[in-house]
């Protein structure tokens, strides 16, 4: 091996090593993990935050990567993806988890960036930055020390499981706050503009969990062809991807609901508008009948009681005769 400058271990936030599903070291620096990448009998994890090209060049040069693995992890707006290469596999998903923190309606979804170069016995992760917590993933690999035995398999089963599971927990927050929203859609009152600022902005971010949800089928059916993990491994990618697939699914009734929340309130506010103009053009129409009325008793024309007490008795008749017709007439076609 030639020698190589040091690396930035600013970047290391996580390093594994595993021998027989036991861990022998949890603190190996990027500079042994180099050396014990090249032993079949010991599995290695590295886990790097925001890498500079310098350092990450220097781990794919020493693992004999090519210079795509570098611009492949740091390049920006990456979408998820799987790639083959001759030496290894690298891979590209994306977390996604609501902010509880900002208020709903407000754009709420955050997404974190996990890629991975996969060797027969070494996992290198590289996160853009710390946001997403890698101690639960941890946790998953150390309850599963059988599967550790079979290779890098198991870590990126692993790490796309609790990423998986990420994305239904997130969609089922949307799917609550969709119900929710259902609820308010039907009340008497009409939904006021922070109704449609809250559809509006659930909308966008189920088009953006979409983006990364719907990807994930084709990273794990990747992982599933071009993997060479042992095949006691593959059923728990079945698995994996039946979950992806669910995910999928639900991603996209999700986003037919929401559009149909949407286009629902437009008809309702139509039909609640319908509904105002109907009272006002029946309450327009009852009040017609006392301005007709005085209109007519008001002609300098003799008529039956003119210049009498009866003309008044009589005219106030008409009024209430005709308004409580009119009234009920309408009521009785909803109009009132």
């Amino acid at each position: 091996m030639t020698e190589t400058p040091p690396l930035q271990h600013g970047a290391l936030a996580h390093s594994r090593v595993w021998r027989a599903g036991k861990v022998i070291d949890d603190d190996i620096t990027p500079e042994e993990m180099l050396t014990v990448a090249h032993d079949p009998s010991s599995l290695v994890w590295l886990d790097l935050v925001a890498p500079s090209p310098t350092a990450l060049a220097v781990i794919a040069e020493d693992l004999a990567l090519p210079p795509t693995a570098v611009e492949d992890a740091l390049a920006p707006h990456e979408r998820a993806k799987i790639t083959r290469h001759e030496s290894h596999l690298f891979f590209t998903v994306y977390a996604a988890r609501l902010d509880q923190s900002r208020p709903s309606g407000s754009g709420r979804l955050r997404v974190d960036r996990i890629s991975g170069i996969v060797l027969p016995m070494a996992l290198v992760t590289i996160r853009l930055d710390a946001d997403f917590d890698m101690e639960p993933v941890i946790a998953r690999w150390e309850e599963s020390p059988d599967l550790l035995r079979r290779g890098s398999g198991a870590l990126v089963h692993g790490l796309m499981d609790h990423v998986v599971d990420g994305h239904f927990a997130t969609i089922q927050q949307i799917d609550d706050e969709l119900e929710n929203l259902e609820d308010v859609l039907f009340e008497e009152r009409p939904s006021g503009q922070q109704f449609q600022r809250t559809v509006y902005s659930l909308r966008k971010d189920l088009v953006q969990l979409r983006r990364i949800v719907l990807p994930m089928r084709e990273v794990v059916n990747g992982v599933l062809r071009h993997s060479e993990a042992d095949a006691a491994l593959r059923p728990w990618f079945d698995d994996l991807y039946d979950h992806v697939l669910r995910a999928s699914e639900w991603t996209e009734s999700l986003r037919d609901m929401v559009t149909s929340i949407f286009e629902t309130n437009l008809s309702l506010q139509d039909a609640r508008l319908n509904t105002i103009m109907k009272k006002l053009a029946g309450w327009a129409a009852i009040i017609a009948v006392p301005t007709a009325i005085t209109g007519w008793f008001g002609q300098n024309v003799p008529y039956p009681g003119f210049a009498e007490p009866l003309g008044l008795w009589l005219s106030a008749a008409l009024i209430a005769i005709g308004g409580v017709a009119l009234y009920f007439v309408f009521r009785a076609h909803d109009w009132l």
